[in-house]
């Protein structure tokens, strides 16, 4: 909400923090508003800042309060890729990006300019939204936070990602000396890097556009937050590395050059809501290296390359990689996998990835035509790594393009890899969904009786509204992994598909 005139002139005077020496075109906004009443219905809107990359043409965007008047929302443009199978090449496109901040609940009207609406789809389909149509125009109540697609005639990518969090708590101050403070507009740094010190704050308003990777390096108890966006970067979007105890918010990520985020040998992490978008090569979004207590929440990743990937050594990150936890987010792979695990390790220092979980997802699309780099959840690993004692429990896949939906593999990738992986073991695997058409054959392949895959459960897999469980009526000559389809070779041991049901009953 914008603040009071006199206090924003106060602070306008007041000019820059001390510690963004080297920025341009910072402007110093008041923190926050009057409080409201607790129980009032909140809408915050931000304008579009001058020189930020915009896509007028395909959506308008109108948000109120129910009873209140419309507001526009303005539309970024972040760019998408596809990968043509024959010859490599990749095709990028325009989409579109709008967000706000709400509490209570809030109507939406989106309108596609171009016209000729004949479908809408508003995806994650688990969230159930069904928007009234009328022509070209279509609207629906929201009363929690969402990050959601609406797509008009199954186009992928000519359609509006919305972000609709919820009201920012606690807002910093513009004069806080422990705060880099962003206001609205553009900004730059001289060198295209923003470097953190411990204990510090970057604040990038809604109304903000940054054009620098944000870099916590050696550094404790610092963090990067507001809900503004990380544009044109130089290198990618925001780099942990060799630190502890760091936060990074929700902020959004638009076509970085290199990953979205990129935590090695760091400890103590939490991801709160950041969302993502890539069209370049090895466009990742959430690399972690050789890192612990790692936290990834309400994150929403739309990327040409792995959503979220997790090793443990590359480059010159050494370590074990434990404690990670991915939940309640939102994943679409136009490249590559929504979760990769395990390809890149040490062979001369053999390392682990363990204690992984996955929780409360929804995968919207995969597709990559490479056999090697399928999955929707791919555990691979290389490198002499060792997986061990992952929990997956309610992830929901849609149909998506291309690819499959589980591929675990020990492999000896010789473009990535300078050894086979030791193992994966200790997998379980509840309440996975998929709804679409009939799945490619899925891989389960241990690399020889010394690295094999062990110990892997799956409850209450279901696949287009049939539960596969090793009871599941078939002729007595199947296998259960016939009716996925999976393919499982001779180094997979102890592998189990069980209802609900029976999987109370063995834990009882």
């Amino acid at each position: 909400m914008p603040p009071s005139p006199s206090r924003r002139t106060a602070l306008q005077a007041a000019g820059a923090t001390v510690l963004a020496a080297g920025l341009t075109n910072l402007t110093a906004t008041a923190a926050r508003a009057e409080d409201p009443s607790p129980d009032a219905p909140q809408l915050v809107t931000y304008t579009v800042p001058t020189g930020a990359p915009v896509n007028t043409g395909s959506f308008t965007v109108r948000v109120r309060v129910p009873g209140g008047s419309w507001q526009t929302l303005g539309v970024y443009r972040p760019t998408l890729a596809e990968i043509d199978p024959n010859t490599g090449s990749k095709k990028q496109y325009n989409s579109s990006l709008a967000h706000f901040d709400f509490s209570g609940q809030v109507e939406v009207e989106v309108t596609y300019i171009k016209g000729g609406v004949r479908k809408v789809r508003v995806r994650p389909d688990s969230y159930g939204i069904k928007p009234e149509v009328l022509a070209d125009t279509l609207r629906f109540t929201l009363d929690r936070p969402r990050n959601i697609v609406v797509q008009i005639n199954d186009d992928l990518f000519d359609s509006l990602h919305l972000f609709a969090r919820e009201t920012e708590k606690n807002r910093p101050e513009a004069d806080d000396p422990d705060v880099l403070y962003f206001g609205p507009g553009v900004h730059t740094t001289a060198d295209g890097f923003l470097n953190v010190p411990s204990g510090k704050t970057v604040y990038v308003h809604g109304g903000a556009v940054l054009k620098a990777t944000v870099v916590f390096r050696d550094v404790q108890d610092s963090q990067l937050i507001g809900r503004g966006i990380l544009a044109g970067t130089k290198s990618g979007g925001t780099l942990v590395e060799s630190s502890k105890n760091i936060n990074v918010g929700a902020v959004t990520m638009l076509n970085p050059n290199g990953y979205a985020l990129q935590i090695g040998e760091s400890t103590n992490v939490s991801v709160e809501g950041m969302c993502s978008f890539s069209s370049k090569g090895w466009g990742d979004g959430i690399d972690v290296f050789s890192s612990s207590h790692v936290t990834i929440d309400g994150v929403f990743m739309r990327n040409s390359d792995d959503c979220v990937a997790i090793y443990t050594h590359r480059w010159d990150y050494y370590g074990d990689t434990k404690h990670i936890t991915v939940k309640n987010s939102t994943l679409w792979a136009d490249v590559a996998h929504p979760i990769n695990v395990g390809t890149h390790g040490n062979t001369d220092n053999p390392e682990v990835l363990e204690n992984l979980t996955f929780k409360n997802l929804d995968i919207c699309d995969h597709r990559e035509p490479q056999m090697g780099y399928q999955g929707c959840l791919a555990l691979n690993a290389g490198d002499s790594n060792l997986i061990r004692n992952v929990r997956v429990e309610g992830m929901r896949v849609e149909d998506f393009r291309w690819g499959q939906l589980i591929h675990m593999r020990i492999m000896y990738n010789t473009k990535y890899n300078t050894s086979v992986g030791r193992g994966i073991e200790n997998v379980y695997v509840k309440d996975l969904s998929y709804t679409g058409k009939p799945l490619a054959t899925c891989m389960m392949l241990g690399y020889d009786a010394d690295h094999p895959i062990k110990d892997v459960t799956f409850e209450n897999l279901v696949l287009n509204g049939a539960v596969i469980a090793d009871s599941m009526k078939k002729p007595g000559w199947y296998l259960t992994t016939d009716f996925v389809p999976m393919h499982v070779n001779e180094h997979v041991t102890n592998l189990k598909f069980l209802t609900t049901a029976e999987a109370e009953a063995a834990a009882s």
